[in-house]
């Protein structure tokens, strides 16, 4: 959530730290740029990826995580979700933010699941539970290294929760996520 330029963590964080170090995002999913994610996603717009991966570039703090990254992860899409969209947006996103640091095969959907958007946060955190997991060949990579997870939108975090949750299991120092938008949750 949004805290104010002195605040370096909400009270939530602090009272139950999460697996991600940190979280930037670069716009809120509100008007234009829900319009423009959603055809960026659903439609499907990969040539978008170029100037919504530059808008996140300008967001605070997303050069530094970006240079400092041993791996640049895009969260993955099972393999139905992508075989019926055709691509995978933050994989996109990924490749134009920092092309030599993207790994799209390090971090592994294993499990398709419902989509997040229908669902309260409690079903969300169930949903993506055991969703990852990391290459078992290539887990070793992962020991003591700076991860950068790279998302289209965060609402809950559960799906991102859940990714880094698996990275940490395999040893990952440091997990950051940079997503383009912000979306509240409503529901409870």
């Amino acid at each position: 959530m949004p805290v104010p330029s002195a605040v370096l963590r909400c009270g939530a964080c602090i009272r139950d730290p999460p697996p991600l170090d940190a979280c930037v995002a670069a716009v809120p999913y509100a008007y234009p740029w829900a319009g423009l994610i959603v055809h960026f996603k659903f439609h499907p717009r990969p040539g978008h990826a170029r100037v919504l991966a530059a808008v996140l570039r300008h967001a605070p703090w997303v050069e530094p995580a970006l240079d400092h990254a041993d791996h640049i992860l895009p969260m993955p899409l099972s393999t139905q979700r992508l075989r019926t969209r055709g691509f995978n947006q933050a994989l996109e996103l990924a490749r134009r933010l920092a092309p030599d640091k993207t790994d799209a095969g390090l971090l592994l959907r294993i499990r398709d699941t419902a989509p997040q958007s229908a669902l309260s946060r409690t079903e969300r955190l169930r949903n993506v539970r055991h969703a990852f997991a990391v290459e078992p060949t290539r887990a070793g990579e992962l020991v003591g290294r700076r991860i950068v997870l790279v998302d289209d939108v965060m609402t809950s975090g559960a799906s991102l929760h859940a990714a880094a949750t698996a990275l940490r299991r395999c040893g990952a120092q440091h997990v950051t996520a940079l997503v383009l938008a912000r979306a509240e949750l409503v529901r409870a």
